[in-house]
């Protein structure tokens, strides 16, 4: 049976040459990156000139990239030490953030009685701008947290122009930057951003290893204690073959971003159109021009196929997702779209579809065909 990936929202394919790097690492480059032995030295050389590939891409400083396991981590480790050391008293952010920000910031609100304020989401599932100018108006140190592109419904967000009203107000900025990192061109010296955040495995790296940017003097103190690992930031030995990996990863997304953008926004624009054939009635959420990578849909379909969706076209060797992975065991519906539907939309079948440089006509010929035989 013909199997068609198409959630790569949720974790991505790893390239042959990031499985080739690490592969030699692990068997090759064993030693302790802490250790002053020759071993060592060699497995701090590997982690640096990591480090210094992954600053490059971004247009930042080494010593502002910090390795972390995940995104999830990172989040949680700005948002709770911009609380606890930066004294932030305020975070503003949105109701459609992924929940490692979301949760993370209603654990802080109820350990340490911060303000927290949601900016105002528009029905296309965008930011509303003014809404953050006018929450930024109150004279209390503050930490905005947006995400840059939404996980579930691809809308992106301007990150300059938040950057630079958070400046004006001399607020803090984070961004989970998760879903664009890798895939879109990011220059940490002209977005006046303080942290974001990325997982290698959404960009064709590996599982397990992500990184923070944190910029220069920021303050931030580590979330948990021993070791002097990372500038002290994160103890713990750390992954030296992931860390390449994930670096190689990067380089190679950035190297070929611009051939493999314009692949994926043909197929994305090619679903579209076969949508609109089959299934005329169907409705996208979000932006109409969203991010490249993700489409999310409002199928006409009867109430109760919208349960049985995703296990049908399952058989059918079809992966696609209907929001975040990290909330896929939950009897929830999405956070996210429970913002901008109605109650009658929110109860039809949505579908989050999700591309790489690896997806092929073929592939979309097959969800169509499956979601036909409905």
């Amino acid at each position: 049976m013909k199997k068609a990936y198409l959630d790569n929202a949720s974790t991505t394919q790893l390239r042959p040459e990031v499985v080739q790097e690490m592969t030699k690492i692990l068997s090759e480059d064993y030693g302790n990156p802490s250790s002053t032995h020759s071993f060592g030295r060699h497995a701090k050389s590997i982690l640096e000139l990591s480090r210094k590939s992954i600053a490059k891409q971004l247009n930042a400083s080494a010593q502002e990239i910090i390795f972390t396991s995940c995104g999830t981590e990172a989040n949680n480790w700005i948002l709770r030490s911009a609380v606890k050391d930066l004294k932030v008293k305020r975070i503003i952010t949105s109701k459609i953030e992924h929940h490692a920000v979301l949760y993370t910031v209603q654990s802080l609100q109820q350990e340490f009685d911060i303000q927290v304020d949601y900016v105002a989401v528009k029905p296309n599932g965008e930011i509303d701008i003014t809404d953050l100018v006018n929450l930024l108006s109150q004279e209390t140190k503050t930490l905005v947290s947006l995400m840059h592109v939404n996980n579930e419904i691809g809308t992106v967000l301007d990150l300059e122009k938040v950057g630079r009203i958070c400046e004006q107000h001399y607020a803090l900025f984070h961004s989970d930057t998760v879903q664009s990192i890798g895939k879109t061109e990011i220059d940490l010296q002209i977005i006046p951003v303080d942290f974001i955040v990325a997982s290698a495995h959404k960009f064709h790296g590996p599982k397990g290893v992500g990184f923070a940017f944190i910029k220069k003097n920021s303050g931030l103190q580590p979330i948990f204690h021993g070791g002097e690992q990372e500038k002290g930031l994160r103890p713990g030995t750390e992954s030296v073959h992931q860390i390449a990996g994930m670096a190689k990863a990067l380089e190679l997304s950035y190297a070929n971003l611009k051939q493999e953008r314009n692949d994926i926004l043909g197929l994305k624009n090619y679903l579209v159109s076969q949508l609109v054939f089959e299934f005329p009635a169907f409705k996208i959420n979000g932006s109409q021009d969203g991010f490249y990578t993700i489409l999310n849909v409002i199928l006409p379909f009867e109430e109760e196929k919208a349960v049985m969706i995703l296990f049908h076209l399952d058989m059918k060797g079809i992966a696609v997702s209907r929001g975040s992975a990290c909330q896929s065991g939950s009897v929830k519906g999405s956070h996210v779209l429970a913002e901008m539907l109605s109650n009658e939309n929110l109860k039809k079948p949505s579908l989050r579809i999700s591309f790489s440089h690896y997806n092929t006509k073929e592939d979309i010929d097959l969800l169509i065909n499956g979601l036909k035989g409905m």
